[in-house]
């Protein structure tokens, strides 16, 4: 893929962007995508999706949260992750004034989106990946509260082994949030949208099934704009 890089500066600290530029013909769609607490903005899932969306016409905006970027395996508080997350948005804005803004990312960083965007962060939809409804094995432990405060378009993939996420639980919370969240199940993919063998589909069929199911909900986002 081809892509561009540049640093920005989180308070007295900067981490690394790359802007992956969409490899079918462009939509003017920039999605700034946020990796999830365990990876980073180069890990094998972030390149495979990003992969998949550049061939859908959307550009790939990634990026390493602070702790990633400082050499840390241990995410930041929920706040600085944020704080980062808006600092590469608004450096997003100034280069690339894209005429349709998304933001997300997979688990932690559509988490980090979420909560931005219940706060009113200025966006025209978020895009979440294995969004992580509450810790494995701690179904009680809902992050949900705030999703019912988005006001944008979302498009949510989960699988349906995904041990963060208990279907039923997510269907609760999906049906509080109201109808600008579009939930697309994944069946018999994990966390990692790792499905078995035993499934009768592969990865590859998964990602696919995530491209083109972005590819028809942006058509309807800009239809209806």
């Amino acid at each position: 893929m081809a892509s561009s890089e540049w640093r920005v500066a989180v308070g007295e600290h900067q981490t690394s962007v790359a802007w992956d530029h969409a490899t079918a013909a462009g939509t003017g769609t920039v999605f700034v995508c946020a990796h999830g607490a365990g990876g980073h903005m180069s890990d094998r899932s972030m390149l495979q999706l990003s992969g998949e969306l550049l061939s859908r016409g959307l550009d790939v905006v990634r990026f390493d949260f602070l702790y990633r970027a400082l050499g840390s395996k241990r995410p930041d508080p929920m706040p600085r992750l944020r704080d980062c997350f808006a600092a590469v948005v608004d450096s997003v804005r100034q280069r690339l004034n894209p005429r349709t803004l998304l933001i997300g990312g997979r688990s932690m960083g559509g988490r980090a989106a979420s909560m931005m965007a219940a706060d009113g962060f200025a966006c025209d939809g978020l895009l979440l990946f294995a969004y992580p409804l509450h810790p494995a094995g701690r179904p009680d432990q809902l992050r949900s509260a705030h999703l019912s405060s988005i006001r944008c378009p979302v498009l949510c993939f989960n699988g349906t082994r995904d041990a963060l996420c208990r279907e039923d639980l997510m269907r609760q919370a999906v049906a509080a949030a109201g109808s600008i969240w579009t939930m697309h199940w994944l069946p018999g993919a994990d966390h990692s949208f790792h499905v078995l063998k035993s499934s009768g589909t592969t990865d590859a069929a998964i990602l696919a099934e995530v491209g083109r199911t972005t590819e028809g909900w942006l058509t309807h986002l800009r239809s209806h704009a």
